[in-house]
């Protein structure tokens, strides 16, 4: 392949090249997951909202004691070990593994690309474009 000095992307081997595509992948894979816990942590919120409503109904129809269940059980009660609250997975998880790898996968691409992202799909382009212009 003849290299472009526009376009770090042509001066990397297939290896590296590779290498890179897996680490961005990887990190593409996390803001899905980072997405889940956005939908986890709404969904949660929403599930509470719905027993605050059937606390405030029992109470009124007289069922304090369900009511009361609900207010001292369940609404003050977190998702995990019974403190942590959604809320608390999602930002822990987006402080600290997620924009952890992604400062590394930044990095590498800096060190690697000069900064480029998506090297691996950008040869591929370049490839299918070289083949759609010879037919």
């Amino acid at each position: 392949m003849a290299t472009d000095r526009t376009d770090p992307a042509a001066d990397l081997g297939e290896r590296e090249r590779e290498a890179l595509h897996q680490v961005e992948l990887g990190t593409e894979w996390l803001h899905r997951a980072h997405g889940h816990l956005v939908a986890f942590h709404h969904n949660t919120g929403h599930a509470m909202d719905h027993l605050a409503e059937a606390e405030r109904l029992f109470r009124e129809c007289g069922r304090t004691d369900i009511a009361d269940a609900i207010r001292d059980q369940y609404l003050p009660r977190g998702v995990i070990d019974e403190d942590r609250w959604s809320y608390d997975v999602l930002e822990c998880f987006q402080e600290g593994f997620l924009d952890e790898l992604t400062a590394f996968e930044r990095e590498a691409r800096r060190e690697v690309a000069d900064g480029q992202r998506h090297v691996a799909e950008r040869v591929q382009e370049r490839e299918w474009k070289r083949r759609a212009d010879r037919e």
